[in-house]
């Protein structure tokens, strides 16, 4: 995946809270991601809300995230990019589009849904509509789910989290406040219908101005990054067995299957995965 060198990037669409609070420690692993998701799609938060303050925002961006160049050379930048992208496909197709800012974060952040460690990995909080990310998950997802990765994997992560926004301002999220599970569950099909945004974006990312190209190379990467963090991947890793009847964001299959749907389809909107008996 390259961005073109002389596209402007916007990095106020990111708040660089990177070493502004605390250390997590410890960790809740997948289980704390199970009971983060739950909690925020049923309102509530993932810990205790706390007041304090964040601390002042890392300035660093806005200086060294300039251009497609600098997103080709450095890491965060390439993020910054893809929020670009991301959010300028979805200002053409969304009507009423709400820009949503993307928090990096080290250790632990505070939310309006909050307090979240980095364990629970990336997530997307309805209440202030953000979108929280350590970046050392790209880390996990290499080292700890087995993925290949990639720049277009970590595009995919990104682009899967503002999937919910848009649920969120299509009114689609609320049918995930269920206490359902299992491979058909509201709460699947909500993830599902993410991942299909996510090969929406994907699809038309070159048009957005931000990105070069995507190559054969970069979907692959995409859908292996997807499948890694498929539930029956996770808890075979995890627990040394498959219990479909706990999956709360879909099986490895059930995620490729959604994120190639969007990808592929010439419809306008062929993500409606409430719509079909079965995902």
């Amino acid at each position: 995946m390259r961005f073109r060198r002389d596209a402007g990037l916007d990095t106020s669409q990111v708040s660089d809270r990177r070493g502004a609070g605390p250390m997590a420690v410890g960790g809740g692993g997948i289980i704390g991601l199970i009971v983060l998701v739950f909690s925020l799609l049923n309102g509530g938060g993932g810990g205790g809300v706390s007041e304090a303050p964040v601390g002042p925002l890392n300035s660093e961006l806005s200086s060294t995230c300039r251009t497609g160049e600098d997103a080709n050379q450095r890491d965060d930048c390439r993020i910054v990019a893809v929020v670009n992208s991301v959010q300028a496909y979805w200002e053409k197709r969304q009507p009423n589009y709400q820009k949503a800012t993307t928090v990096f974060f080290t250790g632990s952040v505070n939310t309006a849904c909050g307090n979240a460690t980095s364990a629970v990995g990336p997530f997307y909080c309805p209440t202030d509509q953000k979108i929280y990310i350590d970046l050392g998950f790209y880390e996990d997802l290499r080292n700890r789910f087995g993925a290949k990765g990639g720049p277009f994997a970590e595009a995919y992560v990104i682009a899967h989290e503002y999937g919910h926004h848009v649920e969120n301002l299509r009114g689609v999220l609320e049918k995930g406040r269920s206490r359902e599970t299992g491979p058909q569950s509201p709460g699947v099909r909500v993830e599902l219908q993410a991942d299909c945004m996510a090969g929406m974006w994907a699809r038309g990312a070159v048009d957005t101005g931000f990105i070069e190209e995507l190559t054969d190379a970069d979907i692959a990467d995409g859908i292996d990054a997807a499948a890694a963090i498929g539930d029956d991947r996770i808890q075979e890793q995890t627990q040394g067995q498959v219990s479909p009847e706990s999956w709360t964001h879909g099986s490895a299959q059930q995620r490729q299957k959604w994120f190639l749907t969007g990808y592929r389809s010439t419809q306008s909107f062929p993500c409606d995965t409430f719509a079909v008996g079965t995902v």
